[in-house]
């Protein structure tokens, strides 16, 4: 097998992708064309020629990552999955953006093979392929150079646009990371219209004061061989990440389209797709694409990928590859006594140190805000750029980087990365905190300072609607823990969930009240009576306050059960009768939480909650003051027993 395709075979392959760009859009009725036919060399090279990949093993550990950032221009992805063999047929391009098809509208992870991250909103691509960089780079220094591949991204004027890229950017740049190669689709061209209607960044010395190596390669776009080169050169180039700007023509190379900003979106009619196939010398024919060529392609690739997988495919290593033990994990938890006094933000990081041997595989870090969230492995050294071994990241203040950049690590495999910030500034993170439960991507985003505890800060820092913002994400496990045991059992529960989870941790210091059994199923009962005439249940810090009620209402003769429900998804998953063995539905449930009520209805009868911002004062007065104590609590317990 040749180590590459023919000249002719390179410019029909060219060919048959811009044909499915423009053809898939067509029929779907919906998509972007202008951009995959303009990258089509591109993409073709980078397949073909500069990629290490394998799609009889598409998962094997030491590929090469490919990441669509402009996400927009999926089709160009399955083009490339089509020919090259990961799975994808005719048929499946034929149903492009269709219910239940192979190719939806933005590349999703888990659902196509070949695809690595989920990709659409601009930028949270690029940054995650400076997570996975770093992932890389870890590995390969614990691994001692058994993990060794490349982080490639294409990224366009939108992707570097979005605040998210400066700051992914400038941490790669600080970070060195030589293994990830960056090609901006260089078109000049929005949605709106020309790029200079909203843009005068001077990109590459934007890049090159990051720290990054830039190549500017001049009009090479359609020059495969050319092309070849450059790649080669950045994938080889040391001592920093490498932005290659690559200057195209959206819509190439329709005589109607190109360079015109209608082609970014789906303007090609028949009569336009006609034109440009004219021009390209194929059939005016939709979906055409030559077994002989096809079959040329897939063979080229499959041999590519045998020579790799038996280099790199078969080590012992990859067998157990961050696989997490749950017996050796709940073993090494901490049991924190009944004496213990501990912010919850304290106790996950005695829980990260005591799970630090069994789980040597966490990265944690946090965004400038390391010792203040807990998000930190004291025994271990910082990961830099002259030390890749280091589990400590340092992210600087860059909220939005860190996010995504854990989402990418996390897909990448082998990591299982810990973040943490403010719980006021999961807003910044939002995007990628959705990203990463639309992808199932193990993450653990822990949020620390949860409630208006947080005290003289006033309602910038002290987050009210955020517990709530974050239930409403669909698959992502959300716990805030009572005190340092749930905390414990919190860890455990991330650290073998299928997805990403959101750790609520308080500022203040907290009792030790329960044994954290409540965090598996969700919630549990803390305080038993015999004949309960109701329950408050409470969660983080505010569980204490609801025990404190139940003390007030028992001197009053009133006995009620309290509950400790760190985890609303959990409980969820229960069935109805486990749900009301511990929420007995007959018996009015009163919920006490810091934070907006929005949602509790669903659990609780009525709500002891903030339902506005809170306000410049010490914590325990902002507390008071909103309502947040055992006397009120006790008083809206026994309007609702009584009413």
């Amino acid at each position: 097998m040749a180590n590459k395709l023919s000249p002719e075979q390179d410019q029909l392959a060219i060919s048959i992708i811009r044909g499915i760009a423009m053809d898939a859009p067509l029929a779907a009725n919906s998509g972007h064309q202008g951009t995959a036919m303009s990258l089509a060399p591109l993409a073709h090279v980078l397949y073909s020629r500069i990629l290490n990949h394998d799609p009889q093993h598409p998962d094997f550990v030491n590929r090469d990552r490919f990441i669509l950032s402009n996400g927009h221009a999926s089709i160009l992805q399955y083009a490339m999955l089509f020919l090259s063999g990961y799975g994808l047929e005719m048929d499946d391009l034929k149903k492009f953006r269709q219910w239940d098809s192979l190719t939806p509208g933005h590349p999703e992870v888990g659902h196509t093979a070949g695809v690595e991250v989920t990709t659409g909103p601009l930028g949270q691509g690029f940054a995650n392929a400076v997570g996975m960089a770093i992932a890389e780079s870890h590995l390969r220094e614990v691994h001692n150079g058994q993990v060794d591949h490349h982080i490639y991204v294409v990224a366009g004027d939108g992707c570097l646009m979005e605040g998210i890229s400066h700051e992914a950017a400038s941490l790669a740049g600080h970070l060195k990371l030589d293994h990830l190669v960056c090609i901006f689709d260089d078109n000049k061209i929005t949605i709106d219209g020309s790029l200079d209607l909203t843009c005068s960044d001077d990109v590459a010395a934007r890049f090159r004061s990051y720290g990054w190596n830039v190549i500017e390669p001049g009009d090479v776009a359609n020059d495969c061989d050319a092309l070849e080169t450059v790649l080669a050169a950045a994938r080889d180039h040391r001592g920093a990440p490498t932005l290659v700007m690559l200057r195209t023509h959206i819509g190439f190379p329709s005589p109607e389209m190109t360079d015109k900003h209608e082609a970014h979106g789906n303007p090609f009619n028949a009569e336009l797709v006609s034109s440009a196939k004219k021009v390209m010398g194929i059939p005016d024919e939709p979906f055409f694409a030559p077994k002989e060529l096809v079959d040329a392609y897939r063979e080229h690739c499959a041999a590519k990928g045998a020579q790799l997988w038996s280099a790199f495919g078969v080590h012992d290593w990859q067998k157990n590859f961050g696989a997490i033990s749950h017996g050796e994990l709940t073993a090494a938890l901490p049991v924190f006594d009944a004496d213990t006094k501990l912010a919850t933000r304290q106790a996950f990081q005695k829980v990260l140190e005591a799970t630090g041997s069994v789980m040597p595989f966490v990265l944690a870090g946090a965004a400038d805000l390391t010792g203040n969230t807990g998000a930190k492995l004291a025994s271990t050294s910082g990961y830099s750029a002259s030390h890749r071994a280091g589990k400590q990241i340092y992210y600087g203040i860059r909220e939005h980087a860190m996010g995504a950049a854990m989402v990418g690590m996390a897909l990448h495999g082998g990591i299982l990365p810990v973040g943490g910030t403010f719980f006021v500034f999961a807003d910044y993170m939002r995007p990628s905190i959705r990203l990463a439960a639309l992808s199932k991507a193990r993450c653990v985003f822990v949020f620390s300072h949860d409630s208006v505890g947080v005290g003289e800060d006033g309602p910038t820092h002290q987050p009210v609607e955020q517990l709530a913002s974050l239930r409403a994400i669909p698959g992502l496990q959300v716990i805030r823990p009572a005190d340092a045991n749930e905390t414990a059992h919190a860890w455990l529960a991330a650290a073998t969930f299928d997805g990403p989870t959101a750790i609520i941790l308080s500022r203040q210091t907290v009792p030790a009240l329960t044994d954290g059994s409540a965090v598996a199923p969700g919630a549990a009962v803390l305080h038993a009576v015999a004949k309960p005439q109701a329950t408050l249940i409470g969660t983080g810090s505010e569980v204490s306050v609801a025990l404190d009620a139940a003390k007030l209402l028992e001197k009053e003769g009133i006995l009620v059960n309290v509950v400790s429900m760190p985890s609303w998804d959990r409980f969820s998953r229960l069935d109805s009768q486990q749900q009301d063995a511990i929420l007995p539905r007959s018996l009015p449930r009163i919920s006490v939480e810091a934070g907006t009520t929005f949602g509790w209805a669903a659990f609780a009868s009525q709500s002891v909650g903030i339902d506005r911002f809170g306000a410049s004062a010490p914590g325990a007065l902002v507390m008071e003051k909103l309502g947040i104590t055992a006397s009120h609590v006790a008083a809206v317990a026994k309007s609702a027993i009584t009413s």
